[in-house]
């Protein structure tokens, strides 16, 4: 992705947080056409070390029936994105006229290779990972549910872990405008969550908006 260097928190552990806060992402890898092929699906990040994944590992898993598995087996690389807090600015944040609006956002943009999964204890292992990130309660009726459900719907899915060989984040909250930081925070923290999760994005890079 396109990254001046002021919207680039030069710290890995940014990019994990908003990985795990924002795990609902875009995998994207191209079709038999060449064509790029996008599924949208709940993932889990996880720390891989000694296992070539300098960046962690994300895991993830799509319906049988959608092709986006076999591509994967077929062509294995491929892009995972997440996207976090985004909003409109207007102009007025500025003290003068001579100004544009803006789209301010937090991003992740990680580019993997694909293991296709297709064991059934692998697949089981990787829906309880999700099941703890999402409802943990849930985990005791999984459990509970007979086995020839299980297998039923542990056959209808595919799941893959994708190896993060490369890893770009990208927090832009106009950085380089310390001139407007104050009005930005006072319009984020009356506005709707996502404006609201910009201004803390905000104060954790210390954009406060008093004078320096």
């Amino acid at each position: 992705m396109y990254l001046p260097s002021q919207f680039d928190p030069k710290d890995p552990q940014v990019a994990i947080d908003i990985m795990r806060a924002h795990p609902f992402a875009s995998l994207i890898s191209t079709d038999d056409a060449g064509l790029p092929f996008v599924t949208h699906l709940p993932v889990h990040w996880e720390a891989q070390p000694g296992q070539g994944a300098a960046h962690g590992v994300i895991l993830g898993h799509c319906a049988r029936g959608n092709p986006h598995w076999k591509y994967l087996q077929q062509r294995p690389q491929g892009v995972v994105t997440f996207m976090g807090p985004h909003a409109y600015m207007s102009p007025k944040v500025y003290p003068d006229l001579a100004r544009v609006p803006t789209w301010n956002y937090v991003a992740v943009h990680c580019v993997v290779e694909a293991n296709v999964l297709d064991g059934h204890d692998a697949k089981d292992a990787l829906l309880k990972q999700l099941i703890a990130d999402h409802e943990p309660a849930y985990a005791d009726q999984w459990r509970g549910l007979s086995e020839d459900y299980t297998t039923k719907m542990l056959g209808a899915i595919v799941a893959f872990s994708l190896n993060i060989i490369k890893i770009q984040c990208k927090v832009k909250v106009n950085q380089h405008r310390p001139e407007a930081h104050a009005r930005m925070l006072e319009i984020y923290d009356a506005g709707g969550p996502d404006d609201q999760a910009l201004g803390a994005w905000m104060r954790k890079m210390g954009l406060t908006g008093a004078p320096q």
